[in-house]
């Protein structure tokens, strides 16, 4: 949705309140306004249907044990820590950042972590890359060509989000595709690290009973 400027007539007593208020909701004036009259006219703003879906992966992540969630008003972004069960409990923090103008990608997902011991960055390293063969021999073909892309780099692991050809996910889908795909690359990754997978057939396996339980790909 393109924002354009434009000059409002507006009394000073209004200004107050509204400035008061959008302090209040960790926003800014012009934010507030904006979702004011849309909400006015039954029209939903992309910050309104990105705060849809974030409040859905809020209740579903908030539900489990473990994790920190972050997430401001009118904001494109949620923030998601959960701690590592390796040696000094590193932490992990899961990144949501959803586009604004959406096209073959809805966002990306950022997992960020801060760690100086070479042994953990070595296994976070061998689990990303088994997590991406597995993406591209069950899942990559059921989305656009380009749309799910991966990044590695120091510190962090980026994955794209989309939605399967031919689909058009409600934000209750989009939210909950969200919520288990994060909720299942934690645990996995977490299980990973202290030695519960025997072999690469044993994360495989794991990772296809999260396929089968009737999950939206995302």
């Amino acid at each position: 949705m393109k924002k354009t400027m434009y000059s409002l007539m507006l009394a000073e007593d209004v200004i107050g309140a509204i400035d008061r208020l959008a302090e209040e909701k960790g926003t800014n004036r012009s934010n507030l306004v904006n979702q004011i009259l849309a909400e006015y006219v039954s029209m939903t703003t992309p910050e309104k249907h990105v705060q849809n879906i974030f409040d859905i992966v809020e209740r579903f992540i908030g539900q489990q044990s473990g994790y920190l969630l972050y997430s401001q008003p009118n904001d494109m972004t949620m923030s998601i820590k959960s701690s590592l069960q390796y040696h000094y409990r590193p932490t992990i923090r899961y990144e949501v950042e959803m586009y604004r103008s959406p096209d073959k990608t809805l966002g990306q997902l950022k997992i960020i972590f801060r760690t100086t011991s070479s042994e953990l960055l070595l296994e976070l390293t061998r689990f990303f890359k088994i997590w991406i063969q597995l993406e591209n021999i069950y899942i990559k073909n059921f989305f656009e060509k380009g749309a799910i892309e991966y990044g590695m780099e120091n510190g962090r692991f980026l994955r794209t989000f989309a939605v399967p050809n031919d689909s058009d996910y409600t934000e209750e889908q989009i939210g909950n595709a969200i919520s288990h795909y994060i909720a299942t690359f934690d645990e996995m990754l977490k299980d990973y690290l202290s030695g519960r997978y025997a072999s690469t057939q044993d994360i495989e396996k794991r990772y296809l009973q999260y396929l089968n339980s009737g999950v939206q790909l995302i």
